[in-house]
């Protein structure tokens, strides 16, 4: 008689699971430790805004691979200044401004170090394709901000921060910075016309609903 062929088990955790346990418990114990030394957040926030600057003058000078290794240390800062606040109860208003103030300066200047660096190869089309990636990236954050002002959420459209960061290491660990550029300066630009358009139309509503006797 054949017997029932022995059943294999299956790994309960895939490969990329255990990448993002050994990643949590990595922050984890930095969050603990700098924590421990009353490390305060914002030396933290500046520390990040110094790698992405070093990040900056690598894509200046054509390095994409060096810059995009670089980002990915900088974005473990970029978690670790606001856990560290959370942990140690050292969460500020002036705090979570200034964390979005630097975010803001650092997408600048990674762009701005491609910006340089098409200006220097003579690659005046790339500089335009950068320049789009920019305005494009400003008015994202912009829109929400001015829409918030005027109703309760705006989150709508594609690439906030963390996917635009993502794409920009993509591009550079593989050369591809060329493809990213494209969907930076299309998909940003449609996301900050997409926000106008839902900010109008929940405005329409918000008004229809108070004329309402």
């Amino acid at each position: 008689m054949i017997g029932t062929p022995e059943r294999r088990s299956v790994p309960t955790h895939t490969v990329s699971g255990r990448i993002g346990d050994a990643g949590r418990r990595v922050l984890e114990f930095l969050v603990a430790r700098l924590s421990r030394l009353r490390v305060d957040p914002n030396v933290l926030t500046y520390v990040g805004l110094g790698i992405n600057i070093f990040a900056t003058t690598l894509f200046a000078q054509g390095l994409f691979f060096w810059a995009g290794l670089v980002m990915v240390f900088g974005g473990a800062f970029d978690m670790l200044d606001g856990a560290v606040a959370r942990v140690s109860g050292r969460v500020t208003r002036f705090g979570g401004f200034l964390d979005s103030v630097i975010d803001r300066y650092s997408d600048m200047l990674m762009l701005f170090g491609l910006l340089i660096w098409y200006a220097r190869d003579d690659r005046l089309w790339y500089v335009g394709l950068t320049g789009m990636a920019i305005i494009g990236s400003v008015m994202i954050s912009y829109t929400r901000a001015r829409a918030e002002s005027l109703i309760p959420r705006c989150k709508v459209g594609f690439l906030e921060r963390a996917e635009r960061v993502v794409l920009l290491i993509l591009g550079a660990l593989t050369d591809r910075m060329a493809i990213v550029l494209w969907i930076l300066a299309i998909l940003t630009n449609w996301t900050a016309v997409h926000r106008i358009w839902f900010t109008s139309r929940e405005l329409a509503r918000i008004q229809s609903e108070n004329s309402e006797p």
